[in-house]
């Protein structure tokens, strides 16, 4: 009887996970590659619990999808936030691993190295 109830477990959860990513679903982005929306999922899955919306209305699942945004939009597009924000959206997301990141260079990472325009052409200063 052991093992019945063991596969009756397992058949739930499945199904349970499947429910949750079919209701995840309605809120992928037409733009998002399945790449991107693989790994926003995961972010908006995983937190799910602790943002479902109380009976009275309250907004949490859309903060969550705004969260799962903001991260997205830093990893994938270099978009940068408040220093607080990010922090959160991050940790949020540790232990979600996402590969082949793009890399960015920030504006400030290039002054940084004293690259300048002058005249219409790239040059690195002394």
């Amino acid at each position: 009887m052991v093992g019945g109830e063991a596969a009756a477990a397992v058949e739930e959860l499945v199904s349970g996970v499947r429910q949750a990513a079919d209701f995840a679903e309605q809120f992928r982005s037409y733009s998002e590659s399945e790449k991107q929306w693989k790994a926003r999922m995961e972010f908006i899955l995983r937190h799910l619990p602790d943002y479902r919306d109380p009976p009275d209305g309250g907004g949490r699942l859309d903060q969550l999808l705004s969260l799962s945004m903001v991260w997205a939009n830093h990893l994938f597009l270099g978009c940068s936030y408040n220093k607080d924000l990010l922090d959160k959206v991050m940790e949020m997301a540790d232990g979600i691993e996402v590969e082949d990141l793009p890399q960015f260079t920030t504006r400030s990472e290039l002054m940084k190295k004293n690259i300048f325009i002058q005249e219409g052409k790239w040059q690195h200063g002394k």
